[in-house]
């Protein structure tokens, strides 16, 4: 029904900056929200960074200042640019995407998950 797929993960020494990328697709009407969580070994899920339609963002605090989210809606697509990473960053990033679809039911909105892009951060 609606498909979410992350890339840009990678390796990257502490200090250096890598780009994330997600695109949305599918029976989607509108989109409400995206964002991207992370998850380390052992750890929970957590938001580093959200962003509205109407543009409003959301930042972890360990993450202000470094990482930059970014949406284009003409692409149904977010992206994180992040810099000055530290090893702490490790983790897989997950995008979310809160959208409105279209199923044989009428409209939902609810949220749809990607299966994740990693990213390391080590010397």
């Amino acid at each position: 029904q609606v498909q979410v797929v992350e890339s840009g993960g990678n390796w990257v020494q502490p200090g250096g900056s890598l780009k994330l990328s997600c695109a949305a697709s599918g029976n989607i009407l509108t989109i409400k929200a995206m964002g991207w969580y992370r998850q380390a070994p052992g750890k929970e899920r957590d938001l580093v960074a959200s962003v509205r339609s109407s543009g409003e963002t959301v930042y972890a605090d360990s993450v202000k200042g470094r990482f930059t989210i970014s949406i284009d809606d003409a692409h149904n697509a977010v992206y994180l640019q992040m810099n000055s990473l530290k090893p702490e960053d490790t983790a897989a990033y997950y995008c979310k995407v809160f959208a409105e679809v279209a199923n044989d039911l009428g409209r939902i909105t609810t949220d749809y998950w990607g299966k994740g892009t990693l990213v390391t951060v080590s010397s």
